[in-house]
Parts: structure tokens; C-alpha cells; sequence
């Protein structure tokens, strides 16, 4: 009876404490949120540009910590402001989106470097995947006036494009490249704990 009585309790602590361990899922909202990056143009200046159409999940450990994040990009949803670009960065001197129509990020944990914490990830560009460290923060959470619990995140860090298969480029005069080949990332967005978590 002992025995039993004390293998209930050893089993209610333990789903007490998986409890308190909870993950929270967060939605990434597309009205609040910029996808951005920027790269070196003819060494003068820098070409902005971004992505409108993806989804993303932030998981958040019980403290409010980062856990893992996971998004998935649509290619053809680049802008630069400018069409005849945006054209050119479709095809396959580029991204080749009719064949690689995605860009998909999923993290894999985190590593310290030089005293510094980085959210390590596998980044999938043109079918080719390649790890890639992000600075990223967290703000919240907090309730919306409608009562929906948000967070903030923001992320960045740099890629260089030629790992990626994008290695389209001409020289100017000077003999300096037309186009950087190191693009900086640049992450801001509000999510949404997900209705399930609401209730």
C-alpha cells in the first residue's frame, strides 16, 4: 500500500512538473512584422528589400525564454521596390523560385561564442541548407487591447549568398563586384500565443 501510495505521488509530481515546464506556441502575425535583408550594391550603397508572405513559429519555454523558432518564406513574395528586379531575383541567376519556390529556417539550438549567445539554425536557400547563427530578443509577453497574449522578436545576422548557390555577379570598372555577396538579415515581429493556449 506504501508503495503504491508513494508511486501516485512520484507520478502526480512528475506531470506537476512537466506542467510547469510547458512550452508556449506563438504564431507569427504578418500585419506586424517585417522580413528584411539588405546587400552591398556597386560598393556605394546598400539594396533593401523584403519578404511579404510566410508563417513562423516562436516557442517559448514556461519563463518566457526562447526555445525554437521555425518559418517557412514564400520566394515569389520578395520586394525591392522595384519590379524588374524583383523579376531578375526569380529566376535562376537568383533564387530559381519555379524550382525552389521556398526558404525555410528551423532552429536547432544555441551556442555560445566569444561569451555571446547565438540561436543556431538550419537555413534552406535553393534546396541548399546551411547553418547560420542569429542575435535574437524577445520582448514580452503582453495582452493586446482585444486580450490576445503577444510577444515581440527580433532577430538578425548575415549569410554570404554564394553558400546558397546565388553567386550571379558582374564587375565595375574599378574592378569591384556590382553585387555584395554578404547579406544582412534583419527580423522583426509580433506573435500570437495560439488560441489553444488561450482557453
Amino acid at each position: 500500500m506504501i508503495k503504491k501510495l508513494l508511486l501516485t505521488t512520484s507520478l502526480s509530481f512528475a506531470l506537476f512538473s512537466t506542467a510547469l515546464q510547458a512550452d508556449h506556441v506563438y504564431e507569427v502575425d504578418t500585419s506586424h512584422a517585417y522580413l528584411g535583408f539588405s546587400i552591398k550594391h556597386m560598393v556605394i550603397s546598400k539594396v533593401k528589400g523584403s519578404f511579404k508572405k510566410y508563417t513562423g513559429t516562436i516557442i517559448l519555454n514556461d519563463d518566457n525564454t526562447l526555445k525554437s523558432i521555425e518559418a517557412d518564406i514564400d520566394v515569389i513574395s520578395i520586394d525591392t521596390a522595384n519590379k524588374k528586379r524583383d523579376t531578375h531575383l526569380l529566376n535562376e541567376d537568383f533564387f530559381d523560385e519555379p524550382v525552389h519556390p521556398k526558404i525555410t529556417f528551423k532552429s536547432t539550438g544555441f551556442k555560445e561564442i566569444e561569451g555571446k549567445t547565438f540561436l543556431a539554425g538550419n537555413l534552406t536557400i535553393r534546396g541548399i541548407s546551411k547553418e547560420v547563427l542569429l542575435t535574437t530578443t524577445v520582448n514580452g509577453p503582453i495582452k493586446d487591447p482585444w486580450g490576445n497574449t503577444k510577444i515581440g522578436f527580433q532577430a538578425s545576422g548575415s549569410i554570404d549568398r554564394t553558400d546558397f548557390g546565388i553567386a550571379y555577379n558582374d564587375n565595375l570598372e574599378s574592378g569591384a563586384l556590382l553585387i555584395g555577396n554578404k547579406v544582412e538579415l534583419e527580423i522583426d515581429v509580433e506573435a500570437a500565443l495560439t488560441k489553444a493556449e488561450e482557453l
